[in-house]
């Protein structure tokens, strides 16, 4: 039998025509190499086969395929790459977001600066000390100075009180405003993408840059929350099919809520308590069934903001040190001082300090010099005995003792626990210490993760991103089977000419 006459050349424009395309991609890659989020593309190719039927058939007729055929441009990603790399990103995340808090924590309890509690503190103690030595005169002269030194401490208290309710209001106003929208964005901008890739794929276009610009949005969600993602094929008739996605996140009790199903969306709510604190409310796409998820959010940076503003360690019961901690270990810690420095002036009538807000309890907030001591009419009681005459000062001798030798449990006022034993002083090295714990260790967790970030990162772009090297060689073997199409080309027309004008001419 013989072939069709331009069967060959069917072949060799088909080759033409696939490396043709393959060399339009390379540039097209080649041009994306610093775009970000940009994923590598690739043509994908497969043979045609012989058809047809011929009268002729027979065990030995001898069919070849006719030529290769573009099938269409895909990206080139690792499925597996991309869950882990999300499933990582919302654990540095977690870490990133706590680590940011403790940092603002430790700028307020900072004792490098040379005015902060410790030394209005220590200034509290030597002026006490100059008071109660054997040779000082004048007990009404060092009573207004240590009052004043009194004031200077309870100002720098009530600048701490103040710093860490910005530093919760600031959060909150950071999570329901600016964090609130973004997420609402990214899930909104997701859908539209949805909606204008399937738009593309019925017309036959594979929208992959549009692919690019979802999977961005995806990553950056990814960071909020441990969401999983899928894809699936729709059917749209006339053998037109298009891609469907579909972002869940499981919650930390199992509950499976749908954020965006194809082009439904679904919502993330962050709200303010009134006692400082946030809740977090996922409504699923669809059935816009709500649940509160701050306890069960499981990873990610809401995880880790809601931590901190929520719990209160010991406080609460919680296991994370969050913003709580630190401002009821404060307020313990001002409570005992000034009831312990009341009733060792005398008790009721004797007060050194009173509530601004009449409470029975002293807080950061609340503590003030008392109007007595700030008249005159209340002085510090330098003798408990009555009969001692000028100079005695053993009870001014109690105080230095009770704020620098003393050692006092300080205990959550809920369960009796005991947080910390100690003097006054190394109560609120305490506080510093235990921040500076916190902040190395949490430190010390975001650099491990980061690190398995960066190592997944890396696995991922040298799987999906550009490489000059290899598309130089892509290039370089297009170009060849280019270059090869086109000489089997002009040999097919070489062999139609001898078999045109130098076969069957009879006479000659």
């Amino acid at each position: 039998m013989v072939r069709s006459t331009f069967a060959g050349f069917s072949v060799a424009q088909l080759a033409m025509a696939a490396s043709q395309t393959a060399l339009d991609i390379v540039g097209q890659n080649v041009s994306n190499i610093h775009t970000t989020g940009y994923t590598r593309q690739r043509l994908d190719q497969q043979s045609v086969s012989p058809t047809g039927h011929s009268v002729m058939c027979s065990q030995y007729s001898v069919k070849v395929g006719q030529g290769v055929m573009g099938t269409g441009v895909s990206q080139i990603r690792d499925p597996f790459l991309d869950i882990q790399y999300r499933t990582q990103l919302s654990e540095v995340g977690t870490v990133d977001a706590m680590d940011a808090v403790l940092a603002r924590l430790g700028d307020i309890f900072d004792e490098t600066a040379s005015t902060k509690i410790g030394v209005a503190l220590n200034d509290v103690i030597s002026q006490l000390q100059n008071m109660a030595r054997p040779d000082t005169g004048g007990q009404d002269t060092y009573d207004t100075i240590v009052r004043s030194a009194m004031e200077t401490f309870i100002n720098l208290v009530h600048d701490n009180a103040k710093e860490i309710t910005s530093l919760k209001q600031e959060y909150i106003d950071k999570l329901t405003g600016s964090e609130s929208s973004e997420i609402e964005s990214y899930l909104t901008k997701i859908v539209e993408l949805n909606q204008s890739i399937k738009n593309s794929q019925v017309l036959g276009n594979p929208a992959l840059e549009l692919m690019d610009q979802r999977n961005q949005l995806i990553d950056e969600l990814a960071t909020y929350l441990p969401i999983d993602v899928t894809y699936e094929e729709k059917n749209m008739g006339a053998n037109t099919k298009v891609e469907t996605l579909k972002i869940t996140f499981t919650d930390g009790d199992g509950t499976v809520h749908t954020l965006i199903d194809d082009n439904e969306k679904g919502s993330v709510t962050i709200t303010e308590e009134q006692d400082m604190t946030i809740s977090v409310t996922v409504t699923s796409a669809g059935t816009g069934a709500m649940k509160d998820v701050t306890d069960v959010l499981g990873e990610g940076v809401l995880k880790g903001y809601a931590d901190m503003l929520n719990e209160k360690g010991i406080y609460g019961g919680d296991d994370t040190k969050g913003i709580g901690f630190y401002e009821e270990y404060f307020n313990n810690y001002i409570n005992e001082f000034a009831t312990m420095l009341n009733d060792l002036n005398g008790g009721q009538g004797f007060e050194l300090f009173e509530t601004s807000d009449n409470s029975g309890t002293f807080t950061a907030a609340n503590i003030k010099i008392s109007e007595g001591w700030m008249n005159g009419t209340v002085k510090l009681t330098t003798s408990t005995d009555p009969n001692a005459g000028d100079g005695a000062y053993e009870n001014i001798q109690r105080m230095i003792n009770a704020l620098s030798k003393d050692d006092y449990q300080f205990t959550d006022p809920r369960t009796n626990s005991v947080v910390f034993e100690g003097t006054f002083l190394e109560a609120y090295d305490f506080l510093q210490n235990t921040q500076g714990m916190e902040r190395s260790s949490i430190a010390t967790i975001l650099k491990n993760r980061t690190t398995t970030l960066e190592q997944i990162a890396n696995s991922k772009d040298s799987v999906s991103s550009v490489s000059l090297d290899e598309e130089v060689m892509n290039m370089m073997k297009y170009q060849q089977s280019y270059n090869a199409a086109a000489r089997l080309m002009t040999t097919l027309d070489e062999a139609l000419n001898t078999l045109i004008n130098n076969t069957g001419v009879v006479g000659r």
